[in-house]
């Protein structure tokens, strides 16, 4: 009798966690590309590892998608332990990385049946689930196009399509939208966020901030193969220093007096922009901005407009690793990885 877990006995565990690692380590060469990661990743959230060129995001995702071994460490999917049921975990993921994997020469019909095919799907299942998910990616009209004819943003879409023919309960998307416009990124984003509210996890890697901030429920920042930094987008935010409130005087004449009023009340030296009428100053708390404009207008000092910054994550970044996410240092450490 064949006593192995099955998909569904994994999914039908207590668990909220979705995947669980500890210590993970891969070592090329003299290279240690990732150095200790612990991961803790809760079902139904999108959990974004963000980080610059090489910092080890894609090898921690190909580890955990068992096409890299481990060389440290322990990991599990919806606690099926990686290293001991490769085969169950394949079947509980789903996998899209940077690059399309889908055959150029083959029309997006043809392709999604292919991967239904490959994937254990009978024929008829396989036609009918690829003409679900062209319905469900926009991809109805270009259903007997050839691949060669797509944009990038299609060619995304279709691959994402690809790793949810079997509708896994939990998505790896590395980098997916890497090289696409502003309004294709948006609608890829309004895709993920479908995928959430249909019952998957989403482990998202990216090396673009405001993707973590606009798409991730927690934040895991590696830089250099080790977890630097884990939090909240606002978590995150508010490790790195207060809120900024942002003035323009409409007289700059009295500029002078309206950087003395802010300085008194929040206690703190502001910084001019003279040019502008511009005063920007540190926020304990965004609750004193009112303190601020009622003492102006108790002195009789109007301004043309008023905003409160929190800080970005490019700040976090920064303030975290000492550099950007685009920084270019460790590319080499990638292609290895891609090799």
């Amino acid at each position: 009798m064949n006593t192995s877990p099955t998909k569904s006995s994994a999914l039908d565990r207590p668990s909220e966690v979705a995947v669980q690692a500890t210590g993970l380590v891969k070592v090329f060469g003299d290279n240690r590309a990732v150095d200790g990661i612990d991961l803790d990743i809760r079902r139904g959230e999108i959990y974004g590892v963000l980080g610059p060129n090489g910092a080890g995001k894609t090898t921690v995702l190909k580890m955990l998608a068992t096409l890299l071994p481990m060389d440290g460490g322990r990991a599990s999917v919806f606690g099926v332990d990686v290293r001991d049921d490769p085969h169950l975990i394949r079947q509980l993921i789903g996998v899209t990385g940077q690059y399309a994997s889908v055959d150029e020469n083959l029309t997006a019909r043809e392709n999604l049946w292919l991967f239904g095919r490959l994937l254990g799907l009978g024929s008829g299942q396989a036609r009918s689930r690829a003409l679900e998910l062209l319905d469900q990616f926009g991809l109805q009209e270009a259903a007997n196009r050839p691949i060669s004819a797509f944009s990038g943003g299609m060619r995304r879409r279709l691959d994402l399509a690809a790793s949810l023919i079997t509708r896994p309960p939990l998505i790896f998307l590395d980098e997916p939208t890497t090289g696409l416009d502003p309004r294709t990124r948006g609608q890829m984003w309004d895709t993920i966020r479908g995928l959430v509210a249909d019952g998957c996890t989403v482990l998202l890697t990216t090396q673009y901030l405001d993707e973590a901030d606009q798409l991730a429920d927690r934040i895991a920042v590696i830089d250099r193969g080790r977890m630097v930094a884990e939090g909240t987008p606002d978590h995150l935010k508010e490790s790195v220093g207060s809120s900024s409130l942002h003035l323009q005087v409409t007289d700059r004449e009295r500029m002078t007096d309206a950087a003395g009023l802010v300085e008194r009340v929040l206690e703190s030296t502001p910084v001019l922009t003279p040019e502008a009428g511009g005063i920007t100053a540190a926020l304990t708390s965004a609750d004193r901005t009112a303190d601020v404009l009622i003492a102006l207008r108790d002195a009789d000092i109007s301004v043309s407009s008023v905003a409160v910054h929190k800080p970005t994550l490019d700040e976090v970044f920064l303030a975290i690793t000492g550099r950007a996410t685009d920084d270019e240092t460790d590319r080499d450490q990638e292609l290895e990885v891609a090799r």
